[in-house]
């Protein structure tokens, strides 16, 4: 009597790779990721639109100046004193390109020390 020889059984992945395959495809026709836009739809284009400061900010020039509202302010314990009570809680700077850290840093500094509890500092997202 002859033994039987032990065959070693391959398994069947290619199969189980074709199944999986299918699957993901039938779902990536069966379903939308997002639901699709109005054909008639319009976007917006806001590239002819002007940027400029928001108006309750104060804005810091490149030399140190201090504008609010388009009006020279003297100081920022000035610009503080002067605001309404329930806006000296958050105040918001928009500092120009070139000025000083330093400048910034001390402007900031001298708004927490008048009772502001938060200095915000507006700045423009970069897209590049």
């Amino acid at each position: 009597m002859r033994k039987p020889r032990h065959r070693t059984r391959i398994e069947p992945t290619i199969a189980l790779i074709n199944i999986v395959f299918l699957m993901l495809v039938f779902f990536m026709v069966a379903s939308t990721i997002a639901p699709p836009m109005d054909r008639d739809l319009r976007l917006v284009s806001t590239s002819d639109l002007d940027g400029r400061a928001p108006p309750d900010t104060l804005v810091v020039h490149p030399d140190g100046r201090l504008t609010y509202r388009g009006e020279a302010v003297a100081s920022a314990q000035a610009f503080y004193a002067a605001r309404p009570e329930d806006e000296r809680e958050v105040v918001r700077i928009v500092p120009d390109k070139a000025l000083a850290a330093i400048t910034l840093v001390n402007l900031a500094r001298d708004l927490r020390a008048s009772g502001a509890s938060r200095v915000v500092i507006v700045t423009q997202r970069g897209l590049e």
